[in-house]
């Protein structure tokens, strides 16, 4: 009997999938964060990424069976979202799992039971595929739900899932929508995208992979499943394509008003553009939701990019000004239903886009023209590869990004050197590089190989200062060694110690070991997965694998350490309650002489509130407040008021620091056990680091003596320079200012007299055509400010049907250009902008302005007689 797939709207899917799956004792566990635990990883990708470290048998599974709708994001088929039907960077993947519960026959009844039954779908309309070795499986889906065998087709490897080359794997089953069973059950071909949609992959993992590639039965077997969102409701809806559900249109539709253009009317180009700003803005709403901030790096450059695909595309349909918040609305009206964070952090979102986009536009704007210029070379060459030189200036200067040169030059039909690219990046990267490098031990594979021999490090230093312990592993540029001598740099992993190691923005601790006859200096700590790696030279005797020696803190330095990271905590209170309450932070550096904060705030702070900030926190530092530690289930901690740093994982237990009625932080850095140990604290600067981000450096304890005397110096010297008092300064330097501008002054009014008297003499050089009057010269050594006056007095000089265009070269490598037409050449259709735009490009630059005067700059001096040779030769063929 024929079955009617029901029409459903997207939230209803989510809803029924949950519902279905909750009511077979399946845990209904919220979506997890866009950022994921797994390291490995810089987004969540699959909806089994938050269960992975259960399905790898690292931790254990709270309940035997789980249901969620997963929020993802994948970015390797970008260049795919918008031109194929269902590529897409975020979308939704409902999911149930057993943890050694059920498993294949229970999980393939399931499936049949929610697509026919729940969704509707018509039998005779799916069609599945297994492992071609999976016989039981096949007899399942043949034997059991009642599938016809010619429905059923066996796959190779694609349809058998590993986490790597080794751990639990298993094969796969998949579920296929077909949309033209008319054709029949001859020759099925499952990758027929036009004919069949997979949305049901059911994951069987059964089997453990050793090093040697065998395979043995797991004692747990897991169930992992997947459901795509989007293609469901494709196939509810019926529609032709995932960005036409209801999940997506509403943004399409909102981003066509902005345009002023009718998506169902338009081309297959301008409805790509409109795709891709549909899917990229969902993308982009959530990840700003989840914590995610626009950077060069990592997974803030991922959304970095996602925004200004956006902005590209929107200018692309011819959208001009700011746009993206209108489309962000519509993306947080279609999900705070299922996703009431998103209405929560709105301000955030928006904030956020706002600040990209004004930056992008300008961007593009600069970019966009230098790029027009390359591309016109290339095509005057008759060549179709834009340089890797020329694209990675564009991005170096411009900061304008390698996809969008790479995505532009493909409209034209040219392609981009990528390997050129790449080398002048890593001439940056080499000239850039900092002097001091460190050892990626796990890499390496030192550590690794040592880990199941040594126990994870003990750390004391919380309450010790000096501990007796054993040398657990020894390294020598990063290779295990038994022992080292004098004079080498080492790395050593202890069994206990009570150096800290760099963490939570804190620098490592640093001090020595020692023993008999035996000195090794510890400069820097750092921890790598649970070892706390000890960074230092060996300066006398010879240290040796499980050898005892006492290892002790500079206590100076941990002091120093301790008051600049108790004060950030202080300042991060103080900033909520001076500023605004929802700043947060955005980064840190805890070191020995000074400490930095950054945090997100859309303005700059005052100078009034920077002032109030700092009185606060040496009022709090006065009062004496003491710290109170304690280590806290999560949950009760953020019961308490503690603050978390946005986006940082913490585990079921935290380390709070509490100075009661000041600041309550999960924290795991070192303290001082009182305020009053601070002593006193400085703001030195405050600053924007990044769009929303910004930047208070600070001194507090022992470090504003050192503070201090660096500025007392500088006062004493510039008292002896100036001769006067040091309360005397200023006034001194505002009047040095003063006179120093009115010199400024005369010197360019000297030059432009100058200018002026030079060009007098160039009158005798002007020459006619038909019944105008036109001045091409050059003016040597004359700054922009000059030529221009002199070109306007020289075009007012000449009089009616006046054209005039100087050029000079004010300083090596610098072209100036500057041309005066009168209203009669303009009426003969020149204007002075374009004019001397085109007529800059000769020298490798651009420029423009008004009608009768504009001016232009070039880069390349060489080419200045060329460049006048042009404007000459224009201007006789446009007037003559």
């Amino acid at each position: 009997m024929s079955v009617t797939p029901q029409h459903l709207s997207g939230n209803e899917i989510r809803s029924k999938f949950l519902s279905f799956y909750a009511q077979r004792e399946h845990q209904l566990l919220p979506s997890a964060s866009l950022i994921p635990e797994d390291p490995t990883v810089l987004l969540t990708i699959a909806g089994m990424l938050p269960f992975k470290p259960i399905f790898l048998g690292q931790r254990k599974a709270e309940f035997q069976r789980a249901t969620t709708s997963q929020k993802c994001i994948r970015t390797n088929d970008i260049e795919n979202v918008g031109v194929t039907k269902r590529h897409h960077t975020f979308f939704e993947m409902l999911g149930n799992f057993s943890f050694g519960d059920y498993f294949k026959e229970q999980a393939i009844a399931w499936g049949w039971e929610i697509s026919t039954e729940v969704f509707g779908l018509p039998p005779e309309r799916l069609a599945v595929s297994v492992f071609h070795e999976d016989d039981e499986a096949y007899a399942i889906w043949r034997d059991k739900i009642g599938v016809p065998e010619a429905r059923i087709l066996r796959l190779n490897e694609d349809n058998f899932w590993a986490s790597g080359p080794t751990g639990p794997c298993g094969p796969c089953s998949e579920i296929f929508y077909d949309f033209h069973p008319e054709l029949g059950n001859e020759n099925i071909d499952l990758d027929d995208d036009s004919r069949f949609i997979e949305f049901y992959n059911l994951v069987f993992m059964q089997y453990n992979r050793d090093a040697d590639g065998n395979l043995a039965p797991l004692a747990n077997q897991n169930i992992d499943t997947g459901m795509g969102l989007e293609r469901m409701a494709q196939i509810l809806q019926g529609v032709p394509n995932n960005y036409e559900t209801d999940l997506i249109f509403p943004i399409i539709k909102k981003a066509g008003e902005i345009a002023g253009i009718d998506y169902a009317g338009s081309d297959e180009k301008t409805k790509t553009s409109l795709k891709v700003i549909g899917d990229h803005i969902r993308a982009v709403v959530h990840m700003i939701t989840d914590g995610i901030r626009a950077s060069n790096v990592g997974r803030g450059y991922v959304l970095r990019r996602l925004i200004r695909r956006v902005v590209r595309h929107g200018r692309l349909i011819g959208i001009e000004g700011e746009f993206t918040l209108q489309v962000a609305e519509a993306a947080i009206s279609l999900s705070e239903d299922a996703y009431p964070d998103l209405r929560k952090r709105e301000n955030a979102i928006k904030a956020e886009l706002k600040r990209e986009e004004s930056r992008f536009l300008d961007t593009l704007e600069r970019g966009e023209k230098l790029l027009a210029e390359v591309i016109e070379k290339l095509k005057q060459a008759n060549t179709t590869v834009i340089s890797g030189e020329d694209a990675f200036k564009l991005y170096d200067t411009f900061g304008f990004p390698l996809e969008l040169t790479e995505e532009i030059a493909a409209e034209q039909g040219l392609t981009v050197d990528i390997d050129g690219f790449g080398v002048e990046m890593q001439k940056q990267v080499d000239r850039a590089k900092s002097a001091h490098e460190t050892i990626d031990l796990t890499v390496q594979g030192s550590l690794d190989k040592l880990a199941e021999q040594i126990h994870p490090t003990e750390f004391l230093g919380y309450t010790e200062a000096t501990a007796t312990s054993k040398i657990e592993a020894l390294l020598v540029n990063g290779i295990s060694q038994e022992e080292a001598e004098a004079g080498m740099e080492v790395q050593i992993v202890l069994d206990q110690t009570p150096f800290y190691a760099e963490s939570g923005g804190q620098i490592g601790d640093r001090g020595y070991f020692s023993g008999e006859d035996l000195l090794v200096r510890i400069n820097d700590v750092k921890k790598e997965s649970d070892f706390f790696v000890h960074f230092g030279k060996v300066e006398r005797g010879t240290l040796r694998v499980e050898d005892k020696i006492t290892a002790q803190i500079d206590r100076s330095c941990r002091r120093r350490a301790q008051a600049n990271h108790s004060a950030t905590h202080l300042l991060q209170a103080a900033l909520k309650k001076v500023v605004d309450e929802g700043i947060s932070q955005a980064g840190s550096l805890v070191d020995f002489d000074r400490l930095r904060f950054d945090f997100n705030c859309p303005r700059a702070v005052t100078p009034e509130e920077l002032e109030q900030v700092e009185a606060t926190i040496n009022t709090w530092i006065a009062e004496a407040h003491s710290a109170v530690i304690e280590i806290l289930p999560i949950d009760d901690a953020k019961a308490k008021g503690a603050v978390a740093m946005f986006g940082e994982k913490y585990g079921d237990e935290v380390r709070v620091i509490d100075f009661p009625g000041v600041s309550m932080e999960l924290c795991g850095g070192t303290h001082v056990s009182n305020t009053a140990e601070i002593g006193v604290f400085k703001i030195i600067s405050e600053a924007g680091i990044s769009s929303g981000v910004r930047r208070i450096e600070a001194v507090s304890g022992p470090a504003i003596l050192d503070y201090l005397n660096v500025r007392d110096n500088v006062v004493k010297d510039l008292s002896d320079r100036f001769k006067v008092k040091p309360e005397e300064i200023p006034d001194r330097i505002t009047t040095l200012q003063t006179e120093l501008k009115n010199a400024q002054k005369e010197v360019d009014n000297l030059k432009g007299q100058l200018a002026i008297a030079k060009s007098d003499s160039l009158l005798e050089k002007v020459e006619s055509v038909a019944e105008f009057k036109y001045l091409v010269a050059k003016m040597e050594g004359v700054d922009p400010e000059s030529l221009k006056t002199a070109a306007e007095r020289l075009q007012q000089k000449i009089g009616k049907g006046a054209a005039v265009v100087l050029g000079s070269t004010p300083e090596a490598g610098k072209v100036s250009l500057v041309a005066a037409f009168s209203p009669e050449v303009n009426k003969k259709g020149l204007q002075a902008g374009k004019f001397i735009g085109a007529v800059a490009k000769v020298c490798g630059g651009g420029g423009g302005g008004r009608p009768n005067l504009a001016q232009a700059g070039g880069r390349d001096a060489s080419k200045l007689p060329q460049a006048l040779e042009k404007a000459k030769a224009d201007l006789q063929a446009i007037l003559g």
